[in-house]
């Protein structure tokens, strides 16, 4: 098990977000490019969370984004991957691939590599989409590509976590 799903503040925010989901009877779905995963593995840590989810999906390339995400060419040659629009559309492309009600979706320049003036190491887009509403934000993250990773589980499932309520 990696150490986000050892992580004591995520292993239990994931558990309050597992309750608030059985408790509206609605599952969640993740589309992930630089947690590589992260969210759905802290996800499933957690006992009995096939209750309330299903799918996760691993969208590191932009051919996966445009093949299972639905994510357009053009948005992806215009605005990047790194950006509202695409993180938007993996979020609903994983909703209506996998059933859900609810998504979280995130890309971003985990690092040490990768940056750029426009987009240094550190940014990070997060769509949240519920039920009742749809949520993007920009985020400028410190620290190594460890910490970049581990707020943005972090982050994403707190966020989820506070719409629901």
């Amino acid at each position: 098990m990696s150490e986000f799903a050892n992580n004591p503040s995520i292993n239990l925010i994931a558990k309050q977000v597992g309750q608030r989901l059985r408790c509206i009877n609605a599952k969640l779905t993740t589309a992930e490019s630089c947690t590589g995963g992260g969210i759905a593995e802290a996800i499933t840590a957690i006992a009995g969370s096939s209750q309330w989810f299903e799918y996760g999906y691993i969208t590191y390339a932009n051919k996966a984004k445009e093949r299972l995400l639905k994510v357009t060419k053009e948005s992806l040659a215009t605005d990047g991957a790194v950006s509202e629009q695409v993180v938007e559309q993996m979020a609903t492309g994983a909703l209506q691939s996998s059933g859900a009600d609810c998504a979280i979706s995130v890309s971003g320049i985990a690092g040490p590599d990768g940056g750029t003036p426009e987009k240094p190491v550190g940014t990070v887009w997060i769509c949240w989409i519920t039920p009742k509403l749809t949520r993007v934000k920009k985020y400028q993250l410190q620290g190594d590509r460890q910490a970049v990773r581990e707020q943005v589980i972090k982050i994403s499932l707190q966020e989820l976590l506070h719409q629901l309520n």
